[in-house]
C-alpha cells in the first residue's frame, strides 16, 4: 500500500470502527467520548469503535460523529484518514481556553483563523500558509447559533502541541503578543489538514477555562461544570448546522491551486 488513498481506505475503518460507506457526507469531529454517547442516545444509533482508538456513530440522516482523541497529531490523522470518505464538510466541536476578557467561560467561538504553533502542520504546508476555515460553512454555523438564541465571538485561535504550559511565563507573554482570542490543541491542524486534503472544514469552540489567570485554570471539577451546563447546547448546534446544510443543498466548493 504505497498510495495514500489506499492506506486511508484501509485505516479509516480500523481506527473508527465504521465502514467507509457507513460514514455520512457531513461529519462532526470531537475530542469527547461523551459527545458521541449523547449523539448515539439522541438518535438511537450504534457506537462503533468501542475499545479502539476512536469512536464513531452515524444517524439515519447520514450525519456522523467521530471522537478522534486529543492533540494535533490525532487531528492530522483523522483529517488524512477522511480522505477515504471525502466528506462534503467537517465541523470540529472542541473546547478552548479563553485569552480575552470577551471570551469568558461558556462563550462560543467561531475562529476566523488559527496560528500554527503546534508544529504538526509544517509537514503539510510551509509555515507562511495560513490555517483557515471554510467560510461558507462557518457562515451557516453562525446562523444556527443565532437561531439557538446564543451569541458567539470570532477571532484567531492559537493552536499549541503543549498541554501543560500554564506555568510558563515566557509562553504566556508570547500568547499575549499574538492577540489570539483562545488557545487549543487541534484547530490549526484541522484547518490545514482540510486545506491539504480538499475537505471543507470548520470549528465551533466552547470556552471551558481562562488559563491566563491562576483561578481560571481548568480542573476536573470546573470542566464537569462546563460540560453539564453547555455541552448539550454545543452538540445540538453542531448537529443542526451539519444536518441542515445538507438539507439546504448548500455546496461548499474547495478551490484547487
Amino acid at each position: 500500500m504505497v498510495d495514500k488513498l489506499k492506506i486511508a481506505q484501509n485505516w479509516l475503518p480500523r481506527y473508527t470502527g465504521s465502514k467507509i460507506d457507513d460514514l455520512g457526507d457531513y461529519i462532526l469531529l470531537t475530542n469527547f467520548k461523551n459527545y458521541v454517547t449523547a449523539f448515539a442516545e439522541k438518535f438511537n444509533c450504534e457506537i462503533k469503535g468501542e475499545g479502539g482508538a476512536m469512536q464513531s456513530a452515524t444517524n439515519s440522516d447520514g450525519l456522523s460523529i467521530i471522537n478522534f482523541g486529543i492533540g494535533s497529531p490525532n487531528a492530522a490523522l483523522i483529517m488524512d484518514l477522511l480522505l477515504a470518505r471525502n466528506p462534503k464538510g467537517v465541523l470540529f466541536l472542541g473546547k478552548c481556553g479563553g485569552l480575552k476578557e470577551a471570551s469568558e467561560i461558556g462563550n462560543f467561538i467561531l475562529p476566523i483563523a488559527a496560528i500554527r504553533g503546534e508544529g504538526t502542520t509544517n509537514d503539510y504546508f510551509p509555515p507562511e500558509v495560513p490555517a483557515l476555515p471554510s467560510f461558507k460553512l462557518h457562515k451557516f454555523v453562525s446562523e444556527k447559533i443565532k437561531e439557538a438564541g446564543e451569541d458567539y465571538r470570532t477571532g484567531v485561535i492559537y493552536t499549541t502541541n503543549r498541554r501543560l504550559w500554564e506555568h510558563d511565563k515566557a509562553f504566556l507573554k508570547k500568547l499575549k503578543k499574538t492577540t489570539a482570542i483562545g488557545i487549543d490543541m487541534e484547530v490549526a491542524t484541522i484547518f490545514i489538514g482540510g486545506h491539504y486534503n480538499e475537505i471543507a472544514r470548520g470549528a465551533l469552540l466552547l470556552v471551558s477555562d481562562v488559563p491566563t489567570t491562576p483561578d481560571g485554570i481548568k480542573t476536573e471539577e470546573s470542566d464537569k461544570k462546563v460540560t453539564s451546563k453547555w455541552a448539550e447546547k454545543h452538540l445540538d448546534i453542531g448537529i443542526k448546522s451539519m444536518t441542515e446544510i445538507e438539507q439546504s443543498g448548500e455546496r461548499i466548493k474547495h478551490f484547487r491551486y
